[in-house]
C-alpha cells in the first residue's frame, strides 16, 4: 500500500481553503439582477445592445412593444423627452434609457444613488450596440434625477482618428 505525505487533516484543511477561495468576491461569477428591456420589434441596434448586456452577464427579459406603447411607457416612467432613446430597460428600481455601457450600469447598481436611472440620449455612434467602439463619437451617460437637471455620470471621449 502506497503512503501519501498528506494526512487526512491536511487534505480536509486544503479542501476548506479552496472552498474559501471559490467563495471569495471577484473569483466567482456574480449573480447580476435581471434587466427587463422594452423595444420596438424592428429596431436592430436595440438587439445589439441586449447582446452586449448578455455578454456582460446581465440576464435579459425582452418585451417587444409597438412605438406608441413604448412612448407611453417612457412617459409613465418619468423619462424626459430630451433624454429619450430607442429602448428602455428597468432593473432594481432604476430606468436605463438607451445605449448605456454595462460598466456604468454595474456602477449604478453598486453605488445606488437616489435617482430615476441612467440615459444615453439619442443613439451616439460607437456606444454599445451602435457600431465599433474604435470609431466612437464622444457621448455622456447621464444620471436622471426627478425634479433636477440630469448630471454627467460618465463621459466617453471620441475614439482617436
Amino acid at each position: 500500500m502506497a503512503r501519501f505525505p498528506l494526512s487526512r487533516r491536511k487534505v480536509i484543511a486544503s479542501g476548506l481553503a479552496l472552498a474559501g477561495l471559490w467563495a471569495a468576491p471577484g473569483l466567482r461569477a456574480e449573480a447580476l439582477p435581471g434587466l427587463r428591456v422594452y423595444k420596438d420589434p424592428t429596431c436592430g441596434c436595440c438587439g445589439a445592445w441586449i447582446e452586449v448586456m448578455r455578454d456582460d452577464g446581465f440576464p435579459v427579459e425582452l418585451r417587444e412593444v409597438d412605438t406608441m406603447a413604448l412612448a407611453r411607457l417612457k412617459a409613465e416612467l418619468g423619462i424626459p423627452e430630451d433624454l429619450a432613446s430607442c429602448h428602455t430597460a428597468v432593473i432594481e428600481g432604476y430606468v436605463v434609457e438607451g445605449h448605456v455601457p454595462p460598466a456604468d450600469l454595474r456602477r449604478l447598481l453598486a453605488e445606488r444613488p437616489e435617482a430615476l436611472g441612467l440615459s444615453v440620449p439619442g443613439m451616439p455612434y460607437g456606444a454599445p450596440g451602435m457600431g465599433p467602439e474604435s470609431e466612437r463619437d464622444a457621448y455622456d451617460v447621464l444620471l436622471m434625477t426627478p425634479g433636477a437637471p440630469a448630471t454627467v455620470f460618465a463621459h466617453y471621449d471620441a475614439a482617436p482618428q
